[in-house]
């Protein structure tokens, strides 16, 4: 009989960012390093023969909570892998609950009939997970293995040990990131659940399904709300948007008698709009709602591999509701396909609400500058390269 300890893989940019990772690549966010410290301490006394995961990331990094201390080599399968979504892939989830409403409801309720162009359905990533599985088992009889893969991919695996198909899981719970099931599978292949979803080495502060909502009812609040980005015409009436939206944001760090260069920001926007008028300069939406702006530069910094954010804004009545670090998400998305490995902005010194935000999602300060008119202000810089010691810390 072997008995695997199968694990979700800790907090990443997806889950941070409110975007679709399957078989994208993303990294582990500095919250998902205390959950792996966590998991650790879990494991520290529980003897271990063997250690597997998927070949990302985010699972090669969480695998190190048992490999290391347990002086084991990580052996990975591109089989344990999250559900593949093909075309969704680093797709807001926000933009599919605004455009593709009724594939979104299919995919929520597990159907038979979901699968998106390049995809995979949900009964094949139960047919590869438990033949995975069972692989596993028979190259490790009679010992215990740790495996490491992804949410909907273990809830797949779930069901079908249970014996139910597509479509019957949705009473099945979600699991945690770093949450662990346990199951035995014997000399036949036939496999059976010791525990499920297991979160108790996490604090309440660390724990990712904590501070969400939307796993325990149909009805979420604000903070889980999912955003999506329209680009806004800086030649049209986007144009008048982004002008009101700096204006703003100046008035709220400045305060009202403060002089705003409404014109030179907004013919610094129109110059970063043409160097892409899809992704340079974006509006935030919540369903048909105007939330915030995005403004990138994709040409300041590139040959030093830094991407520049120029402008993040969030309206008042959605600021300090745990929306913005999906706008760094989306920036994350723009500038990694073009090899960028820093996200760089500034940030004015008194303004202490931005710069806890910006700390708290990874910002550090690096130097200093000057911005319009002369105000001092921080040059902070986030790292979203991958390390090549796959996230050791």
């Amino acid at each position: 009989m072997t008995r695997i300890y199968l694990i979700r893989h800790a907090e990443a940019e997806g889950n941070l960012y409110r975007r679709v990772h399957g078989w994208y690549d993303s990294l582990v966010t500095d919250n998902g390093y205390r959950q792996i410290s966590a998991l650790r301490g879990r494991f520290d006394n529980i003897p271990i023969d063997a250690v597997y995961a998927s070949d990302l990331f985010r699972t090669r990094t969480t695998a190190r909570a048992i490999y290391v201390s347990h002086g084991l080599e990580l052996r990975t399968r591109p089989d344990l892998r999250e559900i593949g979504v093909g075309v969704w892939e680093d797709t807001p989830w926000g933009e599919l609950s605004h455009r593709e409403g009724e594939m979104l409801y299919e995919f929520n309720h597990s159907s038979p009939k979901f699968q998106v162009e390049g995809g995979e359905s949900f009964a094949q990533v139960q047919k590869r997970m438990l033949e995975a599985v069972r692989d596993i088992a028979q190259c490790h009889p009679d010992q215990t293995v740790a495996v490491f893969s992804h949410g909907t991919a273990i809830r797949c695996l779930q069901a079908a040990i249970r014996g139910l198909g597509p479509g019957e899981m949705d009473g099945l719970g979600h699991s945690d990131n770093t949450g662990v099931t346990c199951l035995t599978v014997d000399k036949y292949g036939i496999c059976r659940l010791v525990f499920e979803n297991d979160n108790s080495h996490l604090p309440e502060e660390i724990s990712t399904l904590a501070r969400q909502k939307w796993w325990k009812s149909r009805e979420s609040s604000l903070a889980d709300a999912n955003l999506w980005f329209s680009p806004l015409d800086m030649e049209g009436e986007g144009g008048a948007r982004y002008r009101a939206a700096r204006a703003d944001a100046w008035r709220d760090i400045h305060g009202p008698e403060a002089p705003c260069d409404s014109e030179g920001f907004q013919q610094d926007a129109l110059r970063c709009w043409r160097q892409d008028p899809h992704k340079a300069v974006v509006a935030a939406m919540m369903g048909d709602a105007f939330c915030g702006v995005l403004q990138l530069d994709l040409e300041r910094w590139a040959s030093e591999g830094i991407g520049y954010i120029p402008f993040v804004y969030m309206a008042p009545e959605y600021r300090k509701k745990g929306l913005g670090v999906q706008l760094i998400g989306q920036a994350v998305s723009a500038y990694r396909p073009l090899g960028r490995t820093r996200l760089r902005l500034r940030c004015a010194p008194e303004n202490g609400v931005a710069q806890r935000f910006y700390k708290k999602y990874g910002f550090v300060k690096v130097g200093e500058t000057q911005g319009a008119g002369g105000v001092p202000l921080d040059l902070l810089e986030k790292d979203i390269g991958f390390e090549e010691t796959d996230g050791a810390r």
